[in-house]
């Protein structure tokens, strides 16, 4: 139960359009704390309090409390941890995910912007399917420009280390990024923990689509897009089969690349 000096009112960041949506800085001295515990699930996906504990060094009664606050202001939610193998005895632990909410207070300008833009280009191009067409050609172009970012970081990567290396170039743009090993089938899942256009993506699938043509391209392998955080999912999950040297003719994302499975294809598009 708080006491009367921890009551946090949910305070508010104003948005491109003008409207309030809550921040996940409380204006108190806690804030530092609190920011830290949202920046953690935000970097590393749905987390319990021991984990936050021992990656920001506090006790896990303290975490508790900052994250029922969090909860409260609408900034989080907690669910059952899910778990890489079998779950052993005992009650599942409690994890916590960033909601909308949560999400919408890092990048909600920028968000609402390039939604604006999208449309723009959408309706200039004469809407329907050439609309369509003329947003996933930006889409394109966008992902090819950031390839070349990330070429120079995966050429110099050690063999085998190339998803590891694109996930440490997703990081350093904001998509708090990381590659884990998975036994069956054999191969590596490349994963977000955040997407700073993801409520741009939700309503114009084309940009996930063209980010996983990117990776195909990249890390010369059929990818194959498992989860979105467009769509609803806690983390956007690309799975590669096996990494060849970085690929391309010419080293650039184009309609020519490798086959992939983007999540728009299987979990359902935005209808809007």
């Amino acid at each position: 139960m708080k006491n009367g000096n921890e009551r946090r009112d949910a305070p508010t960041a104003a948005t491109a359009a003008g409207e309030a949506v809550p921040s996940p800085v409380p204006a108190d001295e806690q804030s530092g704390t609190r920011h830290r515990v949202v920046r953690s699930i935000r970097d590393h996906g749905p987390s319990t309090a021991a984990e936050l504990a021992g990656r920001l060094g506090l006790t896990q009664a303290a975490v508790r409390r900052h994250l029922d606050a969090l909860a409260a202001d609408g900034l989080v939610e907690p669910g059952e941890k899910r778990l890489r193998g079998s779950r052993g005895r005992g009650r599942p632990a409690k994890a916590f995910a960033l909601t909308d909410c949560g999400r919408d207070a890092f990048d909600q300008a920028y968000d609402e912007l390039a939604v604006e833009a999208l449309g723009w280009i959408e309706r200039a191009a004469g809407g329907g399917e050439q609309g369509a067409a003329a947003v996933l050609a930006f889409a394109r172009a966008r992902a090819a420009e950031q390839a070349e970012r990330y070429r120079p970081l995966l050429e110099d990567a050690a063999p085998g280390e190339q998803v590891a290396a694109l996930a440490e170039a997703l990081s350093a743009q904001g998509y708090a990024a990381a590659a884990h090993a998975v036994k069956a089938p054999a191969g590596e899942q490349l994963c977000q923990h955040h997407c700073p256009v993801a409520h741009a993506a939700a309503r114009y699938p084309q940009l996930c689509d063209a980010e996983t043509e990117v990776f195909s391209v990249l890390l010369g392998s059929h990818v194959q897009r498992l989860a979105t955080i467009a769509h609803g999912a806690d983390v956007c999950t690309t799975f590669v089969p096996g990494v060849a040297a970085p690929g391309g003719a010419d080293g650039a994302a184009t309609a020519s690349a490798p086959k992939t499975t983007a999540t728009a294809r299987i979990a359902g598009r935005n209808p809007a």
